[in-house]
């Protein structure tokens, strides 16, 4: 099985959360997730210290299939990129492992172009080269 260059997926994920046509964003969804493709993301410290309060150990939020996956990157582009505040995109440092790619991608202040935020990927690629599995580590 020959797989995708590891910084493309890495850059075609970044570029994903940035596309403002929801057409665009919708095929690109599409494109880069298998069909039952899901993202797992690590919430929020804020979260965990609340969810942990009330007896869950380590929460989880997850998006499933193109539907779900869909919405999870409108709302992120609604709310992060819409309106001005920042953009994303992937670090120079993607690395692949058999079907693993790990990378990091940073949240760039609109304001004056420097990180304030990022986080870390791991993605497993199905047979055909889309993403099966996406974890995903909120850093600051």
């Amino acid at each position: 099985m020959s797989y995708p260059d590891p910084q493309t997926v890495a850059d075609r994920y970044a570029a994903v959360w940035n596309e403002p046509d929801p057409e665009l964003r919708r095929r690109a969804v599409r494109e880069l997730w298998h069909e039952d493709g899901v993202h797992v993301l690590q919430p929020p410290q804020e979260m965990r210290k609340a969810a942990r309060a009330i007896g869950f150990a380590e929460p989880e939020l997850r998006a499933r299939g193109h539907a779900e996956l869909e919405t999870r990157v409108n709302r992120a582009y609604e709310e992060f990129v819409a309106p001005g505040t920042m953009t994303f995109r992937a670090a120079r440092d993607a690395e692949r492992l058999g079907n693993v790619i790990k990378f990091r991608w940073e949240a760039v202040l609109a304001e004056t172009g420097e990180p304030g935020g990022g986080g870390l990927e791991f993605v497993v690629l199905a047979e055909d080269g889309r993403i099966a599995e996406d974890y995903q580590f909120i850093e600051s």
